[in-house]
């Protein structure tokens, strides 16, 4: 089953396998809909959508944005209440904080979201589930037509899981989430 996974999520990823959408790691029906409760959170705490509080944009990496707005709260998805990490992705290339600052709607690409499920949703990955939406809520997809929502890339050389399993705890930007942890016991 191991190997299935993994050719999947080589197919997934365009990396040449072939393998069946019941077999593929990310980008279910299930993983979809989770996503859509996951931005309903969202556009509840005003996070996305019309109305949405802004952050000031910093400079950030690919393959998120040039420009970053990060917030770090908490959330209930679907009875599970767990960390919520959205980052907002602006660019072009080029693009600078005026001109985010200025009309961010134009410059924002996609937003990449880290929500800490339930335990034993992915105990290898510390329960993570990984989304990226375009501006409208959407799905974004990979360029196999994958819809990227759940254990994005998992058991992949590339992708969410294989770039941020490098870090303790995933994230590279802070230790908020240990400290909203303790606020929440």
């Amino acid at each position: 089953m191991k190997h299935i996974a993994v050719l999947a999520t080589a197919a997934a990823l365009g990396l040449g396998a072939v393998a069946t959408a019941q077999d593929a790691m990310f980008g279910t029906d299930e993983d979809a809909s989770y996503a859509q409760a996951v931005w309903q959170a969202m556009v509840d705490q005003r996070l996305a959508g019309d109305g949405m509080i802004r952050g000031f944009p910093y400079e950030g990496i690919e393959p998120h944005g040039l420009m970053l707005e990060t917030f770090y709260s908490t959330a209930e998805v679907n009875g599970h209440t767990g960390t919520l990490i959205v980052k907002r992705n602006f660019g072009p290339e080029g693009v600078e904080i005026d001109q985010v600052l200025g009309d961010p709607g134009k410059h924002l690409g996609a937003y990449t979201v880290m929500f800490q499920r339930e335990k034993g949703y992915d105990e290898d990955n510390q329960n993570w589930f990984w989304v990226k939406y375009l501006p409208d809520g959407s799905l974004d997809m990979n360029p196999k037509g994958m819809r990227l929502a759940g254990r994005v890339a998992k058991g992949a050389d590339a992708g969410c899981i294989a770039c941020h399993s490098g870090d303790d705890d995933y994230i590279f930007t802070t230790d908020a989430p240990i400290a909203m942890d303790a606020m929440m016991k």
